[in-house]
């Protein structure tokens, strides 16, 4: 299954259309996750075109977005969980606010989240009951901040094993 991972599109004041190399991953997406600050509700329709979409509402996020998503919440995909949210909420980076956003329950195996726009790719240790977590910001594909280059995400799962990879970009257009 391929899961195209976006965030921070911050549209359209970053940018009018989905980017080229965006798109050319999206014709063959099965699920694409966003993990906020969409900043408009037609993002949703024009990720929509490509395959079903999951997300979460980010800081930029008006209430209409913010009703519809919510902050935070769980994809399930064939035996898997997947966390979704966007990082903003609570006192440390977005990575760990990513985290924090799962506690008291049973961690999903990935967590996928934004708010940075820079690309990460972390493990992270379990509860004693819990796998590891597999922390993935695909940065942003229209809103580089300060960055050589602008980015999203791809999570593959074959069987029990994911794969991640972040795919860069010179431009957004």
């Amino acid at each position: 299954m391929k899961i195209v991972a976006v965030s921070d599109t911050h549209m359209p004041r970053m940018a009018k259309a989905l980017p080229p190399d965006l798109v050319q991953e999206l014709q063959d997406a099965d699920l694409i996750l966003h993990a906020g600050d969409w900043t408009s509700p037609d993002v949703y329709d024009m990720l929509a075109a490509y395959a079903p979409v999951q997300g979460v509402a980010g800081n930029n996020d008006g209430p209409a977005i913010v009703e519809r998503w919510g902050y935070r919440r769980i994809v399930e995909v064939g035996s898997r969980r997947i966390g979704l949210t966007h990082g903003h909420l609570g006192r440390g980076n977005a990575a760990a606010n990513a985290l924090a956003a799962f506690e008291g329950e049973e961690l999903p195996g990935i967590i996928v989240f934004g708010h940075s726009h820079v690309p990460l790719l972390s493990q992270e240790a379990g509860l004693p009951d819990s796998p590891n977590v597999s922390l993935f910001n695909p940065g942003s594909p229209t809103d580089k901040r300060r960055l050589k280059r602008y980015s999203f995400g791809i999570i593959t799962l074959i069987g029990e094993s994911a794969s991640f990879r972040h795919c860069y970009s010179d431009s957004k257009i």
